[in-house]
């Protein structure tokens, strides 16, 4: 395996990597799963309410060098890997959700790309979209998720598909829009 690897760098130029993790082919395109485990990392930090910093201390590192695990510009080894999962009380394999299992085949000879919505419930924004939408009762959801429909230009695309129990709710729209 060492010789493939090596076999594989030939002809690259490289760096050596931070805190002992090897050396890296220096080039400008970051590896999708590099990317991937550092999104998966930015999602599960921002979840646990953690900033990088804080992070960061816990795990003896800089905020600085969060920031690159969480753009894939530098890979975690694995043990840094391992002591992040341990801080952030996840296992291993959670860095690794979304990916296609090893021996599959892959789409356009790539990685799939992070979910878009994923991605953006990682923000702060997201979150508290979220958090906000999630302290409306359920016929406010339903009159909001009409609202961003409308808002978007989906209202004819997805008539009828409505947002959960969307049956149970347009029947009390109705009932009260004749109250008033």
């Amino acid at each position: 395996m060492h010789d493939r690897v090596t076999k594989a760098l030939a002809g690259h130029p490289q760096r050596q990597s931070a805190r002992g993790m090897g050396v890296i082919p220096d080039t400008q395109a970051i590896h999708p799963i590099d990317r991937h485990v550092g999104q998966q990392l930015r999602i599960i930090r921002i979840h646990s309410n953690l900033s990088q910093t804080e992070l960061g201390h816990k795990v003896d590192l800089s905020y600085q060098q969060i920031q690159k695990y969480e753009s894939g510009k530098n890979r975690m080894s694995a043990s840094v890997l391992y002591e992040i999962a341990n801080c952030l009380n996840v296992p291993i394999s959670r860095f690794y959700d979304g990916l296609p299992q090893a021996g599959s085949e892959l789409v356009n000879g790539g990685l799939p790309e992070i979910d878009e919505r994923i991605a953006y419930l990682a923000t702060s924004e997201g979150r508290r979209f979220v958090e906000e939408i999630l302290r409306l009762p359920p016929r406010l959801r339903t009159r909001t998720f009409a609202l961003i429909q409308v808002l978007t230009g989906d209202d004819e695309e997805t008539a009828g598909q409505g947002a959960p129990a969307n049956a149970e709710t347009t029947n009390q729209t109705e009932g009260d829009e004749h109250e008033h």
